[in-house]
């Protein structure tokens, strides 16, 4: 597949979410699926009250058509029963959201239990296709062998960056921007291997994200909620596996593990110590509450992801 195919994968995932996103912002005003706010967080953010959510499902929609429009592969489809496996249990959160018109949804236990189960379900898919349990380390020379530690390594990994994208959605385009950044540099991974169907799928999420932020950007007339947010974080993580690019996504995906551990770091020195390390976590708020706008925070976070994805793309070619 070259350069120009890839590029129209693109502008289709572009255009379906841009062209649905009128149609789909006033009907989720009208069923009010409006976006609580949590009541701890920054005071300017309690004028987002009410704004739509769960947008996730048309930058989605848009991945799942243009994928299988371009690819209908195997390959192509556990990366989806990963991203929709995902973003069904952020449906279910955002719905129960909704229905309580509370910032709770799942409780942590259920939705950690409905992310456990999911990937399960594409280690079983992997599993059965023959799949090495192994982990390519850049600049070894063989594989870390996992062995029956496998399944284990992948529930923490893909739960763990599920959960950090979610994390990270908490400004205005944050999530949408810099998840989009990290696709990019898979696409060019995986178009590099010759593994075009995770090219394909890597290039319509960027498509699909930058259309969503035509709506998500500053100030946003739509969020992407849990749905968006953990099928963004399942296929970000599924698309690592199966480029055998897990470690890359460490470097790649940086800046939602930096969000991670502000939250760790947090809630273990408020406990332990009394006192608090940021003026309010995820680091993100911590910047706002410092004065930072909301636009520079998500510049500033969008440019880091932009240069820790540059450098892994140079360290990439340099193996």
């Amino acid at each position: 597949m070259d350069a120009q195919s890839l590029t129209w994968t693109l502008l289709a995932s572009f255009v379906i979410v841009v062209l649905l996103g009128p149609i789909a912002i006033p009907l989720l005003h009208r069923f009010k699926f409006g976006q609580a706010i949590r009541a701890e967080g920054p005071m300017r953010h309690q004028q987002k009250m009410g704004t739509p959510t769960m947008g996730g499902i048309i930058f989605l929609l848009s991945v799942v058509f243009v994928s299988l429009r371009f690819s209908s592969s195997p390959t192509m489809w556990i990366l989806l029963v990963a991203t929709l496996g995902f973003a069904i249990i952020g449906l279910l959160d955002d719905a129960l959201k909704i229905v309580r018109k509370r910032n709770l949804g799942l409780t942590a236990k259920q939705k950690l239990t409905g992310q456990i189960l999911v990937v399960i379900a594409f280690f079983l898919i992997l599993y059965y296709r023959g799949w090495h349990f192994e982990v390519v380390i850049p600049f070894m020379h063989q594989p870390l062998q996992l062995g029956i530690f496998y399944p284990l390594f992948l529930v923490i990994f893909m739960v763990g960056f599920s959960n950090a994208v979610n994390l990270t959605d908490g400004l205005d385009g944050l999530a949408a921007g810099t998840s989009a950044i990290a696709f990019m540099a898979f696409a060019f991974m995986a178009w590099w291997n010759s593994q075009w169907n995770v090219s394909v799928f890597s290039i319509s999420m960027v498509g699909a994200l930058l259309g969503f932020l035509v709506y998500n950007r500053h100030k946003a007339r739509i969020f992407m909620g849990d749905t968006g947010s953990l099928g963004i974080g399942g296929a970000l993580a599924a698309v690592a596996v199966m480029t055998r690019s897990e470690v890359w996504l460490l470097l790649i995906g940086l800046i939602f593990i930096i969000e991670t551990l502000s939250v760790i770091i947090q809630v273990i020195s408020f406990q332990v110590f009394g006192k608090r390390v940021f003026k309010m976590s995820p680091i993100h708020h911590h910047f706002e509450l410092l004065g930072w706008s909301e636009w520079r925070v998500v510049l500033s976070f969008w440019t880091f992801t932009a240069l820790c994805s540059g450098f892994a793309l140079y360290l990439f070619l340099s193996v």
